[in-house]
C-alpha cells in the first residue's frame, strides 16, 4: 500500500471526543482540552511514532524500501487467509481461515445492535483476572515453584534469616514439583511444544541406567539479564548456583564487579562472607563469576579485566523478546554502584544502540569475533540471535565468522523494563528458529563448528528434552531462575520497587531478597531429574542421543485438539525441513582439524590476522617491561591491512597480569604501515601506541585507558586535516584513554564513548551518538546527526563552514559558544596536547590565532552536563579535566583559572 487511511479508527476518535463523558472530563480539567481536529492528529502522530520505531528496528532507512517487502512472519495463519490477503509470507505452523476470523467475530459482537453488551475480552495484556490473557508465568507458577524448593519469600536479612536454620531454606518438595509440573502441563496451550509428543524407537530402561543429573545440569545456562536489571543479591546469587552445578551463569549487558572475578574463601559457619556480606547461604570456593561475560552494542561495562576473566564472551546481535532493539535501564534504577560498573551518571536512563549501529554486516560481526578471540584466546566466542525466518543464513554465516557457540533466543524471552510496543509481536517462538538454524548448519556442513544453545521459555525437563531433538545443546532458563530465587512475579521490574528485592537497586527493598543458591540449585535438580525420567521412559542413557533427533517427536492428537479457535494448526511442514541424524552423529564432536574432542572444550583460534599480535606479545622487552611493571619500553613493528586487532592480545596479556589499572609503566609502541580492522582494540593504561601510516575501521574498539596516536607519514602527499586517516565507528565503547588523529575520521566517531578524550580534524555522520562520558574535539567538518542519544560527555566542534547547527541531532543536547573559562581552558589545552603529540597544521593554526579562532568553536551537551563546570560559571572552585590519562598515569587535572 501508498497509504493507509484509518477511516474507522479516525471514526472511533470523533465518537470518544464527541461522548458527554469525555466533554465534561475536559471541562473538569482532568483531561486536556482538544478540537476534534487535534484529537485526530494526536492519534495519527501516535500511530506515526509507532511506525517509524518499528521502521527503525528493521534498521532500514526509506519508506519505499518497506513497501511490498513482506519483513514479517505470520504464526497462527491459515492459507487461505495468506494466499487471500498476505501471498508470500512465510507462515510456518498453519492456523486460522478466513471462515474461522468471520466466526470470532460475530462472536464477539453484541445480539444485537441496541444491546449495549461489553465486549467479553478487551485485549488486555496483562494478566487481569477473568479479563486478562493466560500469561505462563504468574504469581500463582512461582508460589507453587517457592513450595517445591522450599523457598519462604518472608524469610530475609530484612526478617529474621540470622535467627532460622539453614537461613530458611526448608527441604525440597518432589510432591510440589509434580504440581508444579501438572499446572504447566494443564494450562492453557501456549507455546509450539505444548502441540508435541514423544514416540521413542527403543524400549524403556531403569532410570539407575541414565547418566547422572551432575552431567546433564552441565548444558544449564542462566539467561542473559544485566547487574541493573536484577539486584547484585539476584545476579550474584544465580551465578554462584549455576557455578555450583557446573552450568554457565550469564553476566548481562551491564558488566561485573571485578571483586567477582576470584573465588570466595573468607565464609563462616553461618554462610556468611564479609566479602560479600549480601548474600546468605554461602561456601567457601563458590564463584561469583559469570561463565559467560556479555558485550552488547552499548558496551556498558565492557572493560579488558572484564573480557580476560571470561570464560566465554557472549556477542548480543539481538534479544529474543525485542529484536532490533538494544537494552534499556531506567533512571531510577541507575544507582551509583551500577553507574560506576557502567561508567554513566546516576539516574540518567541507559538505553543500548540498536545492534546495527556496529554490526552493519557479516563481515562486522566477524570482526568483533575475532576482537574478542584475540582478547582473550581461551574464552569461547559466542553469538546471540534472534529467533525469526531466516535465521539459518545468519547461523551460516556465523560459523564460517568463527563462532563457537550459537545461542536462539526465543521471542518469550521477559525482559523487566520494556514498553509493551517493544515486546508485543516481535520476536518468533524458539522452536522455529532452533530447528531452521540446526537444519541450516547440518545441510552446509557447518554443524560441527559450533554448539547450539536456546532459550526463551524454558521451564521444565520436558522443555530442555523437546529441544534438545530439536537440535539444542545447551539450554538458558531466564525468568524461571529469576522466580527459583525469590521473584513473585509483581511485573514492576521497570518501576524498582520489587517488593522482594530481586529486580530493585533501593536497599530496603534489596533486604527483602529471599534467595540463596541452593534454592536455585534445588530447582535445577528437579529439571535434571526430570530429564533423566524423560530418557529412562525413552529408553535412552546418554543425554547426547537425544540431540538432533526431532524423528522422537511427533503432534499430539489429543493436544491438537484443544486447540479452540480452529483445526488448521499443522506442524509436519515444521519438521519436515530438519535433517534425518540418526546414524550420523559427527555434528556432536569438534572438526577433525580441531581434534575431533569435545565441542565445549574445542576454541576456535585466530590465523594468520593475529600473527602481528603475537609477535608483539613475544618480544623479550614487551615481556620484560610488563613483568618488571616499571619504567619506559620502546619497540617497533611494521603492520599491513590483513593484520586484525593489532595490541588486543598484548592488553589481554597485561590485563590478566594487572587487571584493568594495566601498567605502573609505560610500553610505548610504534608501529609503521597500513593498520588492519580494530587497530588498537581494548588498550589499556600504561600502554600508548603510535601508528604511522594510516588505519581502517574500528580504532581504539573499547579502549580503556593509554594513548593511541595516528598520523600520516612524513612525506605524504596530502593536506592532512582534508584527509580520512582512520575509518569509521572509531572508539565504539571506549571507556577511557587519549586519542589524537592528525586526519580526518569516517563515520560514528565515538560512539558510546564512555571515557575516551579524543580529538581528529573532522568526522563523518553521526558523532557522539549514544555517548555518555568523554570528551571530543573536531578541528573540522562534521557531518549530520551528531549527538544523538547523547546523554554524557562534551563536545567541541570548529564550524569553519557555518553549518554546524543544521547537522545537530537537537532531541537531547544542546549547544552553545565555548562561553566559560573552564571550557576555553579544556578546549586548548586538548588541542595544544594534540599538536603536540602529532604535529597537526590545523591544531598550529588555531592556537596561533586562539583569541579569534575559539569564537569558531561550537560546544554540545547533554542536560547531565549543563551545571558542569566547562558549561556553565555557576560553579566556582572546580577542577576540569583534560585528559584521561597523563604520563603519570594519575587522573590530569587544570584548576579553573
Amino acid at each position: 500500500a501508498n497509504a493507509v487511511h484509518p477511516y474507522l479508527a479516525l471514526e472511533t476518535v470523533k465518537q470518544w471526543h464527541g461522548s458527554s463523558r469525555t466533554q465534561s472530563m475536559m471541562k473538569a480539567g482532568k483531561l486536556k482540552e482538544t478540537t476534534l481536529d487535534e484529537a485526530q492528529q494526536n492519534y495519527r502522530v501516535a500511530v506515526e511514532n509507532g511506525l517509524l520505531k518499528i521502521l527503525s528496528k528493521m534498521g532500514i532507512s526509506l519508506l519505499s524500501s518497506y513497501q511490498g517487502a513482506q519483513i514479517f512472519e505470520a504464526i497462527g495463519l491459515g492459507e487461505d487467509v495468506i494466499n487471500t490477503s498476505l501471498k508470500g509470507t512465510t507462515s510456518r505452523v498453519g492456523g486460522v481461515s478466513l471462515a474461522d476470523i468471520a466466526s470470532e467475530t460475530v462472536m464477539m459482537r453484541p445480539e444485537s445492535a441496541s444491546e449495549k453488551a461489553k465486549l467479553t475480552n478487551y485485549g488486555y495484556y496483562k494478566p487481569v483476572p477473568k479479563l486478562g490473557e493466560y500469561h505462563a508465568n504468574s504469581s500463582d507458577l512461582a508460589k507453587l515453584l517457592h513450595d517445591a524448593i522450599g523457598l519462604d519469600k518472608t524469610v530475609s536479612a530484612a526478617t529474621n534469616r540470622d535467627e532460622v536454620e539453614n537461613d530458611g531454606v526448608k527441604p525440597k518438595s518432589v510432591a510440589n514439583y509434580e504440581i508444579f509440573k501438572k499446572s504447566l502441563e494443564s494450562a492453557p496451550l501456549a507455546n509450539i511444544r505444548d502441540l508435541l509428543d514423544f514416540e521413542s524407537d527403543r524400549e524403556s530402561i531403569p532410570i539407575e541406567e541414565v547418566e547422572p543429573v551432575s552431567e546433564i545440569m552441565k548444558r544449564f545456562c542462566t539467561g542473559a539479564m544485566s547487574l541493573g536489571a536484577l539486584s547484585r543479591e539476584a545476579h550474584e546469587t544465580l551465578a554462584i548456583a549455576v557455578n555450583r552445578v557446573g552450568g554457565k551463569s550469564n553476566s548481562g549487558e551491564g558488566g561485573e564487579d571485578v571483586i567477582r572475578g576470584k573465588d570466595i574463601t573468607d565464609v563462616d559457619e553461618k554462610g556468611r562472607s564479609p566479602t560479600f556480606p549480601h548474600l546468605a547461604g554461602l561456601k567457601n570456593g563458590d564463584s561469583a563469576n559469570s561463565y559467560i561475560h556479555q558485550v552488547a552494542s552499548g558496551r556498558f561495562g565492557v572493560t579488558p579485566e572484564f573480557l580476560v576473566t571470561a570464560k566465554q564472551v557472549e556477542i548480543k546481535m539481538a534479544q529474543g523478546a525485542k529484536p532490533g532493539e538494544g537494552g534499556q535501564l531506567p533512571g531510577p534504577k541507575v544507582s551509583d554502584y551500577i553507574a560506576t560498573l557502567r561508567a554513566s551518571k546516576p539516574g540518567v536512563t541507559l538505553i543500548s544502540p540498536p545492534p546495527h549501529h556496529d554490526i552493519y554486516s557479516i563481515e562486522d560481526l566477524a570482526q568483533l569475533i575475532h576482537d574478542l578471540h584475540a582478547v582473550n584466546e581461551k574464552a569461547g566466542v559466542s553469538v546471540k540471535l534472534v529467533s525469526s525466518i531466516g535465521i539459518g543464513t545468519v547461523a551460516c554465516g556465523v560459523a564460517k565468522a568463527n563462532a563457537d557457540v550459537i545461542q536462539i533466543s526465543g521471542g518469550d524471552g521477559g525482559t523487566g523494563a520494556s514498553p509493551l510496543s517493544s515486546i508485543k509481536h516481535a520476536g518468533c517462538p524458539w522452536e522455529l528458529g532452533l530447528s531452521e538454524a540446526h537444519s541450516a548448519l547440518m545441510n552446509n556442513g557447518l554443524r560441527d563448528r559450533v554448539t547450539l544453545r536456546v532459550d526463551g521459555g524454558i521451564r521444565t525437563g520436558r522443555d530442555i528434552a523437546i529441544a534438545a531433538m530439536m537440535g539444542a545443546e545447551e539450554y538458558g532458563f531466564g525468568t524461571i531462575a529469576m522466580i527459583a530465587e525469590g521473584c513473585v512475579m509483581a511485573r514492576v521490574c521497570h518501576l524498582n520497587t520489587c517488593p522482594v528485592g530481586v529486580t530493585s537497586q533501593k536497599e530496603e527493598l534489596r533486604k527483602k531478597f529471599p534467595g540463596t543458591p541452593e534454592h536455585v540449585v534445588n530447582f535445577f535438580l528437579f529439571v535434571a531429574e526430570e530429564v533423566r525420567e524423560l530418557m529412562a521412559h525413552l529408553g535412552y542413557s546418554k543425554f547426547e542421543d537425544l540431540i538432533g533427533r526431532a524423528d522422537l517427536l511427533k503432534e499430539s492428537d489429543e493436544q491438537l485438539a484443544r486447540v479452540a479457535k480452529t483445526k488448521g494448526v499443522s506442524l509436519t511442514g515444521f519438521f519436515s525441513g530438519i535433517p534425518d541424524s540418526k546414524e550420523d552423529r559427527a555434528f556432536l564432536r569438534a572438526t577433525p582439524e580441531e581434534g575431533g574432542g569435545v565441542k565445549t572444550e574445542t576454541v576456535h583460534v585466530n590465523g594468520f590476522s593475529s600473527d602481528l599480535d603475537r609477535e608483539m606479545c613475544n618480544h623479550p622487552d614487551v615481556k620484560t617491561a610488563i613483568e618488571r611493571n616499571s619504567g619506559e619500553t620502546a619497540v617497533s613493528f611494521n603492520i599491513k591491512n590483513t593484520d586484525r586487532s593489532a595490541c588486543a592480545m598484548l592488553a589481554g596479556d597485561i590485563a590478566r597480569k594487572y587487571g584493568n589499572k594495566g601498567l605502573d609503566g609505560n610500553l610505548n609502541i610504534n608501529i609503521f604501515g597500513s593498520a588492519g580492522q580494530s587497530f588498537g582494540a581494548f588498550v589499556l593504561p600504561g600502554l600508548k601506541v603510535r601508528l604511522t601510516g594510516e588505519a581502517n575501521d574500528y580504532v581504539g574498539k573499547g579502549m580503556h585507558g593509554g594513548e593511541i596516536v595516528v598520523l600520516p607519514e612524513a612525506d605524504a602527499g596530502f593536506v592532512a586535516s582534508e584527509s580520512s586517516i582512520v575509518g569509521n565507528a572509531c572508539l565504539y565503547g571506549a571507556t577511557g584513554g587519549d586519542f589524537h588523529a592528525n586526519g580526518r575520521a569516517g563515520e560514528r566517531f565515538c560512539v558510546r564513548n564512555s571515557g575516551a578524550y579524543a580529538v581528529c580534524e573532522g568526522t563523518g555522520d553521526h558523532c557522539c551518538e549514544y555517548m555518555t562520558g568523554g570528551v571530543v574535539v573536531a578541528l573540522g567538518t562534521v557531518g549530520r546527526n551528531v549527538g544523538a542519544g547523547m546523554t554524557g560527555g562534551i563536545g567541541y566542534f570548529y564550524d569553519e563552514d557555518g553549518r554546524f547547527e543544521e547537522r545537530v541531532n537537537g532531541e537531547i543536547v544542546k549547544i552553545q559558544r565555548v562561553s566559560t573559562p573552564a571550557g576555553e581552558l579544556q578546549l586548548k589545552n586538548m588541542i595544544e596536547r594534540h599538536f603536540e603529540k602529532t604535529g597537526s597544521e590545523k591544531a598550529e593554526a588555531i592556537l596561533d590565532n586562539w583569541s579569534e579562532e575559539v569564537g569558531k568553536f561550537w560546544q554540545v551537551y547533554p542536560p547531565s552536563e549543563a551545571q558542569s563546570a566547562v558549561v556553565t560559571d555557576s560553579i566556582v572552585g572546580e577542577q576540569v579535566k583534560v585528559s584521561a590519562r597523563a604520563p603519570s598515569q594519575d587522573l590530569c587535572y587544570l584548576p579553573v583559572g
